[in-house]
């Protein structure tokens, strides 16, 4: 299936977690923040929120500055 992640395509597994789309991209588990479908996804519940086909998922990092 397919999904969408900061605009671009990519085809994921069955069953593929938030936990497993921001591993899979090498992205640190801290710091960032992950919206699926326009909704957020809490850190805890990552590895329990997986993808359905067409997921439009947005990954932001959280910039310290002044």
């Amino acid at each position: 299936m397919s999904i969408t992640v900061n605009g671009k395509t990519i085809d994921v597994e069955a069953d593929t977690s938030v936990d497993d789309v921001v591993a899979g991209l090498g992205l640190p588990d801290r710091g960032i923040a992950v919206a699926v479908d326009g909704a957020v996804v809490p850190r805890g519940r990552w590895a329990r929120h997986t993808m359905t086909d067409g997921a439009v998922v947005e990954i932001v990092t959280a910039v310290q500055g002044g």
